[in-house]
């Protein structure tokens, strides 16, 4: 018959053969075509995704389009409720600018303290020290007059000294290996501050001593809550701090919590707020109210336990209730106006002043303070040879859970 054209089963079988590897080829091109499709949509993400320099530089607004939220805790006992309220749930979405805000503050602090670990070692100045954490944090938060900037002096008391020491100008003091040294810094964006400070030590022998207070500061931040008592937080407190000792040069100390420093509440541009949490058991019942800004910092020390004023001052901070005062002195009246233009009712130190080209500025900073416009803020030392210890975060009682802000990996 014509036309017809019969194949032998070899022949059947080597075609097929040959349209099976045509199409496995084909398949296995495609995939390649979308594996490199995919790499180029990455490649495009990591382009537009910023990483943070080292040392870090770039501004945390062009890092996060959200920023993370700190530790969630949830309330205890007769408060648990919350957790799930969707009243309490509908609260918190109408405070979500507020807490993006604060949250800000906190990622600058996590970043620079981080960094400030990493590189800070003995022979530096403090100095040096202090003005690292300031122009880190100056980048960061992209400073922006009283709208975001920098909350308070770096403090970075040695030893005995256990606050409120930053170097003035002039200050040849160099970080030493055997030092107890507490960095604490704040941030903040538009008046909402975050105060955290930890201790930076490089013998081993002190890790007992940190290692008190540590526990003893994440204490107090487990017992805080809505209608807790404060009394009870600092009772808490004590408890643990005192079940630590350290031994240093072949003599054992029992930590002592400083009574007379304390944890407090926080509001917009007001560093001290009005109620104080205790980190020894008193007879304070005031209770923690819902929304409210906690710094829980505690100090251990092997002296005393019990700090007075001593050394040069160099903390300042204008009085946020001070009435209007005449000023005699036009060198007052200007000082004064420049603290309200660069720091308004947040802590400066003399190095701030010297920064802006304040010169010869003594005399009348201390008539501000003699006609209480400002209030001074000396050193805070226990007995010389002591050693002391800090660690401190800051938290909200948000509606619904405890956030602590500033919480990191580091502490």
């Amino acid at each position: 018959m014509t036309g017809v054209v019969v194949k032998h089963d070899d022949e059947k079988e080597t075609i097929v053969q040959e349209v099976e590897v045509l199409a496995k080829t084909t398949d296995e091109v495609l995939k390649v075509d979308e594996e490199q499709k995919k790499n180029k949509k990455k490649k495009k993400k990591n382009k537009s995704a910023k990483v943070q320099t080292e040392p870090p530089t770039i501004p945390v607004k062009q890092l996060f389009t959200k920023f993370p939220e700190g530790e969630i805790q949830e309330y205890k006992e007769e408060n648990r409720w919350r957790t799930t309220s969707e009243e309490k749930r509908a609260i918190e979405r109408m405070n979500e600018d507020l807490y993006q805000g604060v949250r800000q503050s906190a990622e600058v602090h996590r970043q620079v303290r981080q960094y400030v670990q990493r590189v800070v070692k003995p022979g530096m100045s403090m100095i040096e020290i202090c003005e690292l954490v300031e122009n880190s944090v100056r980048k960061l938060i992209g400073e922006n007059g009283l709208e975001s900037g920098i909350a308070f002096p770096t403090g970075c008391s040695l030893n005995h000294c256990a606050a409120h020491y930053t170097p003035n100008a002039g200050d040849k003091t160099v970080l030493q290996y055997d030092d107890v040294c507490k960095i604490d810094f704040g941030t903040h964006v538009n008046g909402r501050i975050i105060d955290s400070a930890f201790t930076l030590t490089f013998n081993p022998i002190y890790d007992p001593l940190k290692e008190a207070v540590r526990d003893a500061t994440n204490t107090g931040i487990r017992e805080a809550g809505i209608d807790v008592r404060l009394c009870d937080i600092g009772a808490a407190i004590q408890e643990v701090m005192e079940s630590y000792e350290v031994e240093i040069d072949g003599k054992t100390y029992q930590v002592k919590p400083i009574r007379n420093l304390n944890g407090h509440s926080i509001d917009p541009y007001k560093i001290h707020a009005g109620k104080t949490v205790p980190i020894v058991k008193n007879g304070d019942t005031t209770r923690m109210e819902e929304g409210e800004f906690y710094a829980i910092e505690t100090f251990g020390s092997t002296g005393k336990g019990l700090v007075h004023e001593d050394m040069e001052c160099s903390h300042y901070m204008k009085n946020f209730d001070a009435p209007f005062v005449p000023l005699r002195s036009a060198r007052a009246k200007g000082l004064l106006s420049t603290i309200n233009k660069n720091f308004g009712t947040l802590a400066f130190c003399r190095r701030y002043l010297d920064r802006i080209g304040e010169t010869n500025y003594l005399l009348a900073l201390k008539q501000l303070v003699d006609c209480g416009v400002v209030d001074d803020y000396p050193p805070l030392c226990d007995v010389k040879g002591s050693f002391t210890a800090q660690y401190e975060h800051t938290m909200i009682l948000r509606p619904t859970c405890k956030e602590v802000l500033s919480r990191g990996d580091d502490y």
